[in-house]
């Protein structure tokens, strides 16, 4: 994605006064952002182990770039499964709503040298902090890419014909 670092991202987006944010905004927000930096993006996306990955997006040259979104503290604080999606990616991204104290991001425990923050409203995105590149090795990048371009035809054809996939 390239810097596009803003200084003060949470104040940067403007607090929209349509009840509180959700998870679908943000994700929403930062599709957005992701397809501003040629990032094609898709939502729950299953990964290998049983996870499932709240955005996975592609970029032009087929890096993986994964973002967990987090709405509340105690939702990012309960999550224990996170660092299972570093394997199935090359940037990892934590991506929270504008106004959220991002402060423990910057903490030991959630790889701040590794991890990237993306603060989100329903509208637009911006980064906080970028994420490190840690390339995957070929054949999982293979794997994980197939298995997302697999997906995602299967929901387009969910789209014309939901008949088609029942059962898949």
């Amino acid at each position: 994605m390239g810097s596009v670092l803003v200084p003060n991202a949470a104040s940067a987006l403007p607090v929209v006064d349509a009840g509180p944010l959700v998870a679908a905004d943000v994700a929403r927000g930062v599709t957005r952002l992701l397809l501003r930096h040629d990032c094609t993006a898709m939502a729950e996306v299953p990964l290998d182990g049983g996870r499932r990955a709240d955005l996975m997006a592609l970029d032009a040259s087929g890096r993986i770039v994964i973002v967990e979104i987090k709405v509340s503290r105690s939702d990012l604080l309960g999550d224990g499964k996170w660092t299972d999606y570093l394997g199935h990616c090359d940037r990892y991204f934590w991506a929270v709503p504008a106004g959220f104290d991002t402060s423990i991001l910057d903490t030991e425990a959630f790889l701040p040298e590794r991890c990237g923050v993306l603060v989100a409203d329903r509208y637009d995105a911006a980064v906080l902090r970028e994420a490190t590149t840690v390339p995957l090795a070929a054949a999982t990048r293979k794997r994980c890419t197939l298995a997302f371009a697999r997906r995602a035809a299967r929901r387009l054809i969910g789209v014309t014909d939901p008949d088609a996939v029942q059962g898949w």
